[in-house]
Formats: structure tokens, C-alpha cells, sequence
């Protein structure tokens, strides 16, 4: 277990190097300039070139990077070239919406496919387990957008139960209105990556069903189903695991989009605002704390798959 940790540690490592360094490059070939926005458009080339100086964007492409890794490393994240406000201080307010966002979307993706996975799988062959499958495709195939949408014309404009838009400003402090608002934004992601898992239970469910132990336990009494039931639900959870990681990065990529569409002050949007504003440095580090938030779960995923499934501590 172990030596698993540590290689999947360095794998780790390796994988926010690359990121970083994919992340840093990628920005230095944006079209736009952030000195020029600051100078404004009167401005003179040689106004323009003297704020690019400032901003130590003159300097060579590695020393930049060197300078931005080193401050991450002892903990700094940088200041807005625009601003000059602290780059990790904006990111923990904005982290206050997405993460609460992030955990109640998941929960309701598990809620819907981990159940309806099942009992779609038990109904196959069956016109409630026809149904429930041609429902969770149509649902995947949905745009989040557009699925929040209908959900804001449905809940907030028809039944007015859900505000539309919006956070209180008085954030956490009023945990009923917080919760109100987030409700709806999580309600959009949650469903349509609810609707994508539950399409991988019901194949691992109904794959489960054919392993040998499920079958055995049939042969002894009890009905496939009971035996499915019983003795194959608890593989699926491998299963569920396995691609939980891949279900994080959805709602990661959902959260950026459903925090323009609810106008949510949290990450998403603050990405989005700073792209558009050209502020590098804010938007390589907002990159790679996501980028590392996806890789960091994946690992965690990884060592839970490890220690819960006796195939893989056979094979250490």
C-alpha cells in the first residue's frame, strides 16, 4: 500500500508540474495585453511598454515562471496585475460558493444514479427499466445550460420556489437564503451528471450480475435478483468509485458555466471575468488550483479503489 501511495504520489507531483507548465505557456500566447487595458487606449507605446516593465512582463518566459512556481510553493498565489489584490485571499472568499456548489451537486448526482442505476438494471427487459435508460440518455445529452434554464423558467418563474439569480450578500451568515441559492445552480449539475453516472451503475450493475459469485449465490436459493442484490451491489460501489474522479472534473467544468448563467460570485465566474481582463496571473493560478483540485481527488480516488479492493492489495 505504501510503494501504491508513493508512485501515485510522484504521478501526482509530475501531473501539476505538466499542468503548470501547459497552463504558464498557453496564457503567454493569449491574444490581448493586460498593460495595455491598465495604460487605456490614449495611451503611448512607451506608457504601454513602462506598465509591462512594472508587471514584469518584459522579463524572460522562464524567470516569469520560476517566480510564479516559487511563490506557490512557499504558499503565495500571487496579486492581480490589475487589483493588486492577493490572488489566494479572492480564491478563499470565492470558494465559499463553488465548493458549497460542487459537494451539493454531487450529492444529488449520487442520489439519482446510484438508486435508479440499480433498479434500472433489476427492471432490464422490463417497460420501467426501458424508460428509466432512454430517460438518463436523453438527460446526459442535455446542455447544462439549457437544462438550467428550463429548471429557472419551472422552479423560479412558473412556481416562484427558488430565486433565480443571485447570492445573499451576507453569504453564510444567513444559511437558509445561502442554501436557497445554491439549491437550483447544484439541482442543473446534479442532474444532468447524475443522469451520465447512472448509466455507468446500471452497466456495472447488470456486469455484476454476471460474475460467478452472484451466480453461486443463486445456485444456493436465492433468486438473481436477491443474489444481485446481496452479493453484487457491493462490487458496484468499486465501480462507483472508479469513476468518481471523472464525476468531479464534470462538475468542476459544470460550476464555470452555471456560476455565469445563476450569477454566482465564485470561481467560475471570477475565471471567466479574469480571461476577459487578460490578468495572467490570476488566471494561471485560478487554472491550477482547479487543474490540482481534479488531479487531487483523482489520487484520493485511487487509494480509497486501493484499500477497498482486495484485487489490488493481492497484487502488491
Amino acid at each position: 500500500m505504501l510503494r501504491y501511495a508513493l508512485t501515485r504520489g510522484a504521478l501526482l507531483i509530475a501531473g501539476l508540474l505538466v499542468s503548470s507548465v501547459l497552463i504558464f505557456l498557453t496564457l503567454r500566447v493569449f491574444p490581448g495585453d493586460v498593460a495595455q487595458l491598465i495604460a487605456g487606449t490614449q495611451a503611448s507605446p512607451e506608457q504601454v511598454e513602462t506598465i509591462r516593465q512594472s508587471l514584469g512582463l518584459g522579463r524572460p518566459l522562464p524567470e516569469q515562471y520560476a517566480t510564479w512556481i516559487g511563490g506557490i510553493l512557499h504558499g503565495d498565489l500571487g496579486t492581480s496585475q490589475l487589483s493588486g489584490a492577493s490572488v489566494g485571499a479572492e480564491l478563499l472568499e470565492k470558494s465559499r460558493v463553488t465548493i458549497p456548489l460542487g459537494l451539493m451537486a454531487l450529492a444529488i448526482a449520487l442520489l439519482i444514479a446510484i438508486p435508479f442505476g440499480i433498479v434500472s438494471a433489476l427492471l432490464r427487459g422490463r417497460a420501467g427499466g426501458t424508460a428509466m435508460n432512454v430517460a438518463a440518455q436523453t438527460v446526459a445529452a442535455v446542455p447544462v445550460v439549457w437544462a438550467g434554464m428550463m429548471l429557472v423558467v419551472l422552479f423560479a418563474h412558473t412556481l416562484g420556489w427558488l430565486p433565480a439569480q443571485g447570492f445573499p450578500r451576507t453569504g453564510w451568515s444567513t444559511p437558509g437564503k445561502a442554501f436557497e441559492a445554491l439549491l437550483l445552480p447544484a439541482l442543473t449539475i446534479g442532474i444532468v451528471e447524475g443522469a451520465m453516472l447512472m448509466r455507468f451503475v446500471r452497466s456495472a450493475t447488470l456486469q455484476a450480475a454476471g460474475q460467478d459469485f452472484v451466480r453461486t449465490a443463486a445456485a444456493k436459493g436465492l433468486t438473481r435478483r436477491r443474489a444481485l442484490i446481496r452479493h453484487g451491489i457491493p462490487a458496484v460501489g468499486l465501480s462507483i468509485v472508479t469513476v468518481l474522479g471523472l464525476q468531479v472534473a464534470g462538475i468542476v467544468v459544470g460550476s464555470v458555466v452555471i456560476e455565469q448563467l445563476f450569477t454566482l460570485p465564485g470561481i467560475g465566474r471570477m475565471l471567466v471575468a479574469d480571461v476577459g481582463t487578460r490578468d495572467l496571473v490570476k488566471v494561471q493560478s485560478e487554472l491550477l488550483v482547479l487543474t490540482g483540485f481534479v488531479l487531487v481527488i483523482g489520487f484520493v480516488v485511487d487509494l480509497v479503489h486501493h484499500t477497498i479492493d482486495p484485487r489490488q492489495r493481492e497484487a502488491d
